[in-house]
């Protein structure tokens, strides 16, 4: 009966020193020792003289000696190569001849004692296959497996038909990690070539325990892991069950762009991967964890019903950007031709893959390129047989939504006979019909379609002109009513890209009974954090024309502008939520809030709104909200409204009726001295009830931004202050203040820098007034800069700005004054 104490024998007789003349060549230590240890005697005639070991095929010479034949032909071939004869490496005697005569009688014998020998051998590492065994033990009998099964292709079946397999298999439960990682490489070796073996290894859970290793990073345990399921991906039968393993694609995706991984582990990890692409399953879940190149050539050269599954899957997935593009590019052109002449099943499937990847600029780009639109324009537009039904239409228009919000040149590709394009009116009379035709889900696509459309200054005007030509205006507003919110958010900003460009017809669809300006109103003014929709809403509103009386009245009516300002203010005060669309909300909350400055001398109710809020001051202190260019530009417009009524609403002093005395003698008569009126309006002022610039210390700020580099904020500020210079005030005093706020250089470098025809217009209206003043007028007579820049204007501006140049030219003396030699003249 076997025992224990026969393995350790056989353990320690490896461990001792072999001749030392012996050369292995590409062998393992391990399998010449086991080669070296035998359980029945051994005889001389099994063992080759030259290597010492039992031979596999032993051939005699012509001297009757006998090798083993791979030994004596690399001996004689070592012969040739040093230009030696033929000899016999065991008598030293030369040979005539080289032939080799077989040892069949021999080799059968050998063979029938290696195969007891190693059966013995096998049953004791079979015994040691078990958790109660030494572990030095356990590594020997796997490392005793893998060297019969490596050593002989058919020893895999006696290793199956012993029932190793799932022994092996139990010692990768072990605590030592050498065992572990000698029971996966041996598996390996088990199970290589050999289809049953691998079936018997895939049963139950054993996969899922290998998979479980791979989770190892940078261990051994996982590259063996890696090398073993790469070996039983081989088998298309398994390649569905490794997939079906949580997490198994996941880490092997992972596992091929680690940059940290060993480089033939990640070698096979991807060599895995390309035998689990026979299984679509694997295909899919490798395109769900970012491996998405096998789906692409699945949809491009796999069987129909192959490539309905992949374009399927592809509508399902989350791409990034980058990826979007790479497929479109790949793919593209194949999903338009299924959208175009597919059953019904597989356009929509091709439809959902495009809705996905043209979501992005660049991919849509290259789904113009590859000709998307006229198959789009023509599902979207058909009626009839073949028509897509209206779901898939929704898709249809997501995607043209998508395709129009790129920056491509839209109007140059037709989409139809005849060159027609996307704006070609009667395309665009198509889109607006079938808006108001459809549901809420297709209407919203259809409005982003035409938002995208509006976005583009190359095609908004053509879309003005249909839908004025269609009569659409009021239907489209009506959208600011709409329950339901993408829907709304849709319409709101296809109105704020038309009101730059058709702002009267949208204000007067506004005005009226129906209540679209008050839901407007509530979507703006609404508390909650900031959304796109209220920023696009606002900037809706505060397109509309600013001077319109009836809008403005209707908006004080309905307390729009009170709303308005208490948003402003709690903005200002830190109250905002929703920091994203924070400064274009604010942008247009001032400039609707501004609006109330235009209709001053109108409506009594807008001066009433503007002393009870105190809006100059609010105004003032928006002077300085530093990066909000259009916050500072309309606030100093709305400056400029309010200082020009300030004249209008200044109190003059009633001064007491003359005496007796003084109306008998007048040279008795004194004037009254009455303090404090205003030096520039003369009467009593405030900035809350006559927003009055001077009371409320707003010059020096508006001065501050003449330097500014935004243009239209200098001209903004300019008008403002020329306010103080206006006729109607006191315009020396004017002058006198703007000295003191040191104003009077900054405004005569707005002259010399020449930005813009309007801020000329606007400095030489500004400089003549302050020419007026002799000293000022002393002062800057020598300037030649200032000279040349009034000639410039005199000779090259429009006729108006040209007359007051050349009075501002007269105050320098640059122009004779003949007024006085001819004072009868005209």
């Amino acid at each position: 009966m076997w025992q224990p104490r026969y393995w350790s024998g056989f353990l320690n007789q490896m461990a001792e020193s072999w001749d030392a003349s012996y050369d292995p060549g590409s062998q393992s230590e391990d399998s010449y020792n086991f080669e070296r240890f035998h359980i029945e005697p051994i005889y001389d005639a099994f063992v080759c003289p030259l290597t010492k070991q039992v031979m596999r095929d032993p051939v005699t010479l012509e001297n009757g000696q006998t090798f083993d034949r791979e030994a004596i032909e690399r001996w004689f071939k070592e012969c040739r190569e040093r230009g030696r004869k033929l000899i016999c490496p065991l008598t030293q005697k030369e040979l005539k001849s080289a032939d080799l005569n077989p040892s069949i009688a021999l080799r059968n014998t050998i063979e029938e004692w290696t195969a007891r020998n190693e059966a013995a051998q096998l049953d004791m590492a079979r015994r040691s296959l078990n958790t109660t065994s030494p572990e030095s033990d356990v590594l020997q009998s796997l490392k005793y497996v893998e060297y019969i099964c490596r050593k002989n292709r058919s020893n895999k079946h006696v290793v199956r038909n012993a029932e190793l397999i799932p022994m092996i298999v139990d010692t990768l439960k072990s605590s030592n990690r050498k065992v572990r990682c000698k029971a996966l490489e041996t598996l390996k070796f088990v199970i290589e070539e050999d289809v049953d073996n691998k079936a018997i290894l895939a049963e139950g859970d054993t996969v899922r325990t290998i998979v479980k290793f791979l989770s190892h990073e940078q261990s051994k345990e996982r590259e063996e892991a890696v090398a073993l399921l790469h070996e039983l991906s081989k088998s298309e039968a398994l390649c569905e069950k490794i997939g079906s393993i949580n997490g198994a694609i996941l880490i092997l995706v992972g596992m091929t762009s680690s940059k940290s991984e060993n480089i033939l582990t990640v070698e096979m990890a991807e060599r895995t991967l390309e035998n689990l692409e026979k299984c679509d399953n694997n295909v899919l879940q490798m395109a769900k964890n970012g491996r998405l190149q096998p789906l692409l050539n699945q949809l491009l050269e796999g069987p129909p019903e192959t490539k309905l599954s992949m374009a399927s899957s592809l509508g399902e997935l989350v791409l990034s950007s980058d990826v979007k593009v790479h497929v479109a590019s790949t793919v593209g052109s194949s999903l338009i031709d299924i959208m175009r002449s597919g059953n019904i099943q597989s356009r929509e499937a091709a439809l959902k893959a495009l809705n996905q990847i043209s979501s992005c600029g660049p991919s849509s780009k290259v789904l113009i390129e590859a000709g998307i639109l006229p198959p789009l324009v023509n599902d979207l537009f058909t009626v009839g047989t073949n028509h897509l039904p209206m779901r898939l239409k929704e898709v249809a228009a997501t995607i043209l939504a998508n395709i129009v919000s790129s920056d491509y040149e839209i109007e140059s590709i037709p989409v139809g006979p005849d060159h027609r394009t996307l704006v070609s009116e009667d395309i665009v009379h198509s889109l607006l019909h079938l808006i108001s035709n459809t549901g809420p889900a297709i209407e919203c696509k259809l409005l982003q379609v035409l938002v995208g459309l509006t976005s583009s200054p190359a095609t908004v005007l053509n879309v003005v002109t249909a839908i004025k030509s269609s009569g659409a205006t009021t239907s489209l507003v009506q959208f600011i009513e709409a329950p339901q919110k993408d829907l709304r958010v849709a319409s709101i900003k296809l109105l704020q890209n038309l009101s730059r460009h058709m702002g009267q017809e949208l204000a007067n669809a506004l005005r009226g009974t129906v209540g679209q300006l008050g839901s407007l109103i509530k979507i703006i003014t609404e508390n909650i954090g900031i959304t796109e929709e209220q920023a696009a809403a606002v900037r809706l509103l505060a397109e509309l024309p600013e001077r319109d009386l009836g809008l403005t009245r209707q908006m004080l009516d309905e307390g729009a502008f009170q709303q308005i300002f208490v948003r402003v203010v709690r903005i200002r005060q830190g109250e905002a939520r929703g920091i994203r669309f924070v400064t274009p909300y604010l942008e247009g909350l001032v400039q609707v809030l501004a609006r109330v400055t235009f209709v001053l001398a109108e409506e009594p109710d807008a001066i009433a709104f503007c002393r009870e809020n105190n809006l100059a001051a609010v105004f003032i202190e928006l002077l300085q909200s530093n990066g909000l260019d259009n916050v500072q530009m309309v606030s100093a417009m709305a400056l400029e409204n309010l200082s020009q009524e300030s004249k209008n609403l200044t109190k003059l002093p009633e001064l007491p009726p003359p005496g007796v005395c003084a109306s008998i003698f007048p040279c008795f008569s004194k004037q009254p001295v009455i303090t404090g009126l205003c030096r520039l309006h003369r009467g009593t002022c405030s900035l809350k009830d006559t927003f009055c610039l001077l009371e409320g210390q707003a010059v020096e700020k508006l001065v501050a931004l003449l330097d500014h580099t935004n243009e239209k904020v200098v001209e903004a500020a300019l008008a403002a202050i020329s306010t103080l210079l206006d006729d109607g005030v006191d315009i020396e005093q004017g002058v006198m203040v703007l000295c003191e706020a040191e104003g009077i250089k900054p405004i005569l470098d707005v002259l010399l820098e020449k930005r813009t025809d309007n801020l000329r217009r606007r400095a030489v209206w500004a400089v003549e007034r302050l020419l007026r003043t002799d000293d000022i007028a002393y002062e800057v007579s020598g300037d030649p800069n200032l000279s040349t820049a009034l000639v410039d204007a005199f000779q090259h501006a429009d006729y108006r700005t040209r007359q007051i140049a050349e009075r501002a030219l007269k105050h320098v003396d640059k122009i004779p004054n003949f007024s006085g030699v001819f004072p009868n003249m005209g």
